[in-house]
């Protein structure tokens, strides 16, 4: 992923310092490309195999694996450096915000094949296609990301700079064990180095 800030550090005057001013938009808008490709592979998949006959079902199963992998890409590099909350506390409030996006996600899908009944036979298999595809993976997924954004950053990740900035290839800061002779000479008593008195 840091391939994608050397691009940007690369873009010329004024899209460098835009880019750079909203990075979290940019970095979670690469987070929703990557996975809208997996949410629709496994959407068409599905909806043409074995949930031919339910693509609501596929579509909320399609969205659940791709709420997953969304949620480590943001938390680890979206949103790197905001936090606030517990870690259990922080991915309860992810996947009910993303329950919640599922079913905003799935709405028009569910509107185009049952209210306004754009499947066979009532029109034909192209149609049918086109307007799944349309409703559930442009209209419903633009809708879901926009309420995303706006759950992320109000609940999920509240406060910015929670989280220490790690600068690409910098190693996180350890403490350094003692050297050999530090800890002999914390460890072991001081012999005496004059001549030993024999008490004669």
């Amino acid at each position: 992923m840091s391939s994608v800030e050397n691009v940007v550090r690369r873009l010329p005057e004024p899209l460098r310092s835009l880019a750079l001013r909203h990075r979290e938009l940019l970095k979670f808008a690469v987070v929703g490309g990557i996975c809208f490709v997996i949410d629709t592979v496994i959407f068409l998949v599905l909806k043409t195999t074995v949930l031919h006959e339910k693509p609501v079902t596929a579509k909320v199963v399609a969205t659940l694996v791709a709420t997953i992998v969304s949620y480590v890409l943001n938390r680890e590099w979206s949103f790197r450096t905001r936090g606030g909350r517990e870690r259990h506390h922080e991915a309860a409030l992810f996947f009910i915000v993303n329950g919640l996006a599922i079913g905003l996600n799935s709405l028009p899908l569910g509107v185009s094949r049952y209210l306004l009944h754009l499947q066979e036979p009532e029109v034909s298999r192209l149609v049918q296609e086109v307007a799944d595809f349309t409703s559930a993976q442009i209209i419903g997924t633009l809708v879901a990301m926009a309420f995303r954004w706006y759950g992320y950053k109000k609940w999920v990740f509240p406060q910015a700079d929670a989280r220490p900035r790690v600068t690409p290839g910098a190693a996180p800061a350890t403490p350094t064990p003692p050297r050999a002779a530090d800890r002999s000479s914390t460890t072991r008593p001081l012999r005496r180095t004059g001549p030993r008195r024999t008490g004669r």
